[in-house]
């Protein structure tokens, strides 16, 4: 595959910033990396969270961009499981050390060294990034389209969330309906549960996409549902949502905060947490949510909406999803 010496890429040069329009040397891949030519980039509310300054110390200047889908272009040395040509996802998870008490007990998305695609890694509001091989998910052909993108980040920190309801759990409270609410929706009505979506105040759109996707009701997050929750997913960062959330569940049931960065979340009285009521939040994801989440996605047909913007427009994008004008997901075109 013939590779350029160089690329465009949106570049993150000071936090509270517009994107900066730059010309790089394409990056080479060292040991166990693959240098990817990127198809697809989805925008993720974490990059907003990233550019805005709430995440504290990101690499400057920064490539950002953690929804990658590409095809391996080259390969450095010591690789053994990916070939030149083949399609594959790069995540948040970007490397993890193996040898801190949370990888040894199998929860490598706690890692004390972890580093982040996007983050404090290059990622992929670019042509090509690098990554480590064993941090990228082979893909076959169902996943070649820009739409697969949002699955890398929005999919996974969704199915991940999921996943820590119980299984018998039928009322579901989706609090805020983006990109990981409109892939996750699919998952549970295809398990049977009934999904209850709540939106920003007034966005109709959103609570028709939300009807239209298999949502049993869809309403302004200030209002409360026509029965009581067995669970609960917050995607939307505000921590208002939490006591809220509380209140529409029943006992026993749970509250997920599936977000990286969540406003502070005020005082509420603790007659709505008691009754065995449980809150936590989702950090990251492992490999081996990526692996099951892919497979069920596939299998399941999973679809995205997406807007489609070259990546030049990046700050148009973000923009836009700031102001919740996009449905679904956005995706930068490089």
């Amino acid at each position: 595959m013939s590779i350029p010496g160089e690329m465009h890429a949106m570049v993150l040069e000071k936090v509270r910033a517009s994107l900066v329009d730059c010309t790089m040397r394409v990056p080479r891949p060292a040991m166990e990396q693959v240098l990817v030519r990127i198809t697809a980039c989805g925008i993720c509310r974490t990059d907003l969270h990233v550019v805005d300054g709430e995440l504290p110390n990101p690499k400057l200047p920064l490539v950002p961009g953690h929804e990658i889908i590409g095809v391996v272009a080259a390969v450095g040395p010591n690789v053994t499981t990916l070939r030149e040509g083949q399609l594959v996802g790069v995540p948040w998870l970007g490397y993890t050390c193996g040898k801190c008490r949370y990888c040894l007990r199998g929860n490598e998305n706690l890692c004390e060294n972890a580093r982040f695609t996007g983050y404090t890694i290059d990622g992929g509001f670019a042509e090509y990034t690098v990554a480590n091989e064993k941090y990228c998910f082979p893909l076959n052909a169902k996943f070649s389209e820009p739409g697969s993108a949002p699955l890398m980040c929005a999919g996974l920190i969704g199915y991940r969330s999921y996943s820590m309801i119980d299984k018998g759990a039928v009322n579901l409270g989706f609090y805020g309906f983006g990109a990981a609410a409109h892939i996750l929706i699919q998952l549970a009505v295809a398990h049977g549960k009934h999904v209850f979506a709540f939106t920003r105040e007034g966005d109709r759109a959103a609570q028709e996409f939300a009807i239209k996707l298999g949502s049993v009701w869809a309403g302004d997050s200030n209002t409360s549902p026509p029965e009581k929750l067995d669970a609960a997913i917050i995607f939307a960062p505000v921590g208002a949502l939490v006591p809220k959330a509380l209140r529409d569940l029943d006992k026993g049931g749970i509250v997920v905060c599936g977000g990286i960065h969540m406003s502070d979340i005020p005082s509420f009285p603790y007659d709505i947490l008691w009754g065995e009521r449980v809150v936590r939040s989702v950090a990251n994801l492992t490999r081996k949510d990526g692996d099951e989440f892919l497979k069920i996605a596939a299998e399941l047909g999973i679809k995205t909406e997406t807007r489609l913007f070259p990546l030049r427009e990046a700050n148009e994008a973000i923009g836009l999803l700031k102001k919740g004008s996009i449905q679904g997901a956005a995706v930068l075109i490089p």
